[in-house]
């Protein structure tokens, strides 16, 4: 069964950085659209960004220009890094293969302060 495993979140102040990881325990990682999601307390899980077999990437407007999201296929592994990060960030960050109905991982915290 394919399992998602996200890691590096962590507690920061506002304007600073973090880089999140994802391993996909799957095989073929290199053929699905990733995307990162993420859900704030009270909030239903929203989707951040998505990332091609090729790379090529896309965002949501709250996002854009602070995020990037890039992959490495060969590690079965894609990152979020987070600049610039805001209090409104402050949420569960998740991933998945986009458009596929995968069981979730538990997700990696990051907690934003003012």
């Amino acid at each position: 069964q394919v399992q998602f495993v996200e890691s590096g979140g962590g507690s920061v102040q506002s304007g600073q950085s973090l880089t999140l990881s994802c391993v996909d325990s799957g095989s073929r990682f290199n053929i699905y659209i990733m995307a990162w999601y993420r859900q704030s307390a009270g909030k239903q899980r929203e989707l951040v960004a998505r990332i091609r077999p090729n790379g090529v990437a896309d965002y949501e407007e709250f996002v854009k220009g602070r995020f990037t999201v890039s992959r490495d296929n060969a590690k079965n592994t894609m990152y979020l890094e987070m600049n610039s990060l805001k209090p409104e960030d402050t949420a569960v960050y998740f991933c998945n293969r986009f458009g596929y109905n995968v069981p979730w991982g538990q997700g990696t915290q990051v907690t934003v302060a003012s």
